[in-house]
């Protein structure tokens, strides 16, 4: 972790390192030190050895370059809870001293670390996060390795095995873990940055143990085996940390499937600013969710941010002056201070009752968490109509398209006009690791995307840097870490409503918002590539030009 930029602009100027000209340029648009850091490098303002030197230097610690110097492969080891807690690696042995290498010279607890390395002297020095983070995801053992030792010692194999997966995927950034039968084994995969892949196997002789370990933690019912079954987990992680698990049992051919979702408790903690929104998208946004009344639809596929953007949304609105209620299916995230209900249909609570004895409760702001059917988003459309803030997401590929299939569902043109106050479509792309990204020519990318339909020459100089992710070993050599959005918004102005009173079409629509200003998700996509947030075959991927809204 890199110091706040205050903090980091102070060192470099002082030592001169990079000039105030420089600095300023690196403070624009930068939240984090580590932005900071990645605008100055590549700007060529600075090199990583100088920046590892500079940091080093005010922590009296030597630097290691383990960039350029891997570290020794060596017989002794930290147990890996004292490697992260600490963030420390050992870099070599030699005799009876052992060095050390961290990034958070503060954190090290000397004592912890002895204590490990029994009859050892230890001693330390600074290399960067990216380093550290590098090392640090490559030092457990591979899933089948600790299956292996796990069922030699015979004790706890269960909860052992599950313990092990939810560990990983947690360090891996996992969003959903399938456990899936085959003939022989049962094969765990996790979903990273939307891309799934192998994690290990369980031998199918223990995975009934298993299966009813997950099935008593998250409420199923053991003796079933031949229907689906929901549940969910929280999983204590740490002393100090529960993960959410929302859990999914089907039963297939060679067995029970099982699909667990990881409910990210940081998602409790985003702003706006966090989701990949711009500033001018981000000031659309606050304005309308200032307004007391009204609809927000989100859309988008499944799985495209749309439940993150209006968390974040409600994490800005939720004062202890307001009174906010939700009916979710599932609920996702816990909120404090917001009243949330549980879609139950085996009860009769269904999205359309559920917010029919809402708008009893003397609600402020209502989130519905999907509108699927004509009841439901009549009561929606009512409820945003009577003065209530309304925040709910809709299946629709793009902003355009989720006017007219309101309509088709039944909603009165008059109505929607009166009510609907932005729409926010979005997709997923997954951001560039930031330890491997490099900058290539807008040459070098022309020749390796696959789309011919794509002119890359309409869109980027031939002098203009584009940005890739050349592969390591903290992106698992993808060259992706994370997910961010791709964003077009479109506000219902005045002239936009009386355009929906007549009921337009989707192209009526899509040339109204583009003449008012509003982007594609493909030029956001586009705007993110030259920042380097993405790649623009990634962007490609997600977006292709086909559906770019005004071409």
């Amino acid at each position: 972790m890199y110091p706040d930029i205050d903090t980091l602009k102070k060192l470099l100027l002082k030592e001169s390192y990079i000039s105030e000209a420089d600095s300023k340029a690196a403070e624009l648009g930068a939240k984090t030190g580590a932005d900071y850091v990645a605008h100055l490098i590549q700007e060529q303002l600075l090199t990583k050895n100088l920046l590892g030197q500079a940091l080093a230097e005010s922590y009296a610690l030597p630097f290691v370059d383990l960039g350029a110097h891997a570290p020794d492969k060596t017989d002794i080891h930290l147990p890996e809870n004292i490697a992260r807690d600490n963030r420390v690696i050992i870099v070599r042995v030699q005799d009876d001293t052992v060095l050390l290498a961290t990034d958070r010279p503060d954190l090290v607890k000397n004592k912890d670390v002895l204590a490990a390395l029994p009859g050892k002297r230890a001693k330390l020095a600074y290399t960067l996060p990216e380093y550290v983070e590098e090392n640090l995801s490559t030092a457990a053992q591979p899933l089948d390795t600790r299956f292996s030792k796990i069922i030699e010692q015979g004790t706890r194999v269960a909860p052992e095995i599950v313990d092990e997966i939810i560990k990983d995927a947690l360090l891996f950034r996992t969003s959903d873990i399938h456990f899936e039968p085959m003939v022989d084994y049962v094969q765990v995969r996790f979903r990273v940055d939307g891309n799934l892949r192998d994690a290990g196997h369980v031998p199918k002789e223990y995975y009934d143990n298993v299966l009813n370990r997950i099935k008593v933690a998250s409420g199923m019912r053991i003796d079933e085996h031949y229907t689906s079954q929901d549940g969910s987990i929280r999983h204590q992680t740490t002393k100090h940390h529960v993960t959410d698990l929302r859990v999914s049992l089907i039963p297939t051919v060679e067995g029970e499937k099982i699909v667990m979702r990881v409910l990210g408790s940081y998602v409790q903690n985003f702003e706006l600013s966090d989701i990949g929104l711009d500033d001018e998208h981000r000031r659309l946004l606050e304005l309308y969710a200032a307004k007391p009344f009204g609809m927000i639809l989100t859309v988008g596929p499944t799985g495209s941010g749309k439940t993150t953007t209006l968390y974040s949304l409600l994490k800005m609105l939720n004062k202890p002056n307001v009174n906010i209620t939700t009916i979710e299916d599932p609920v996702e995230y816990k909120v404090a201070g917001a009243n949330q209900i549980q879609v139950n249909q085996q009860a009769n609570m269904t999205f359309a009752r559920g917010l029919r004895s809402i708008v009893r409760q003397d609600p402020d702001i209502i989130l519905v968490g999907e509108i699927r059917d004509q009841e439901t988003a009549e009561i929606s459309v009512n409820a945003a109509l009577t003065g209530h803030l309304l925040l709910s997401t809709f299946h629709a590929n793009d902003a355009a398209t989720a006017m007219p299939r309101l309509v088709d569902m039944g909603i009165e043109p008059f109505l929607l006009a009166s009510t609907l106050q932005i729409i926010i479509a979005q997709r997923l792309v997954r951001g560039i690791c930031p330890t491997c990204r490099a900058s290539v020519s807008v040459e070098e990318v022309a020749k390796t995307l696959p789309h011919s339909t794509f002119n890359i020459a309409n869109y980027f100089k031939p002098n203009d840097n584009l940005y890739i992710g050349k592969g390591c070993r903290v992106c698992n050599g993808s060259g992706y870490i994370g997910r961010t959005a791709l964003y077009e918004i479109i506000e219902v102005t005045p002239e936009m409503q009386d355009l929906l009173i007549h009921s337009p079409s989707t192209r009526e629509i899509e040339q109204l918002a583009r003449k008012q200003g509003s982007r594609s998700m493909f030029d956001d996509g586009i705007a993110k590539a030259k920042r380097g947030t993405t790649t623009l075959a990634e962007v490609l991927r997600v977006v292709p030009p086909s559906a770019k809204a005004g071409q």
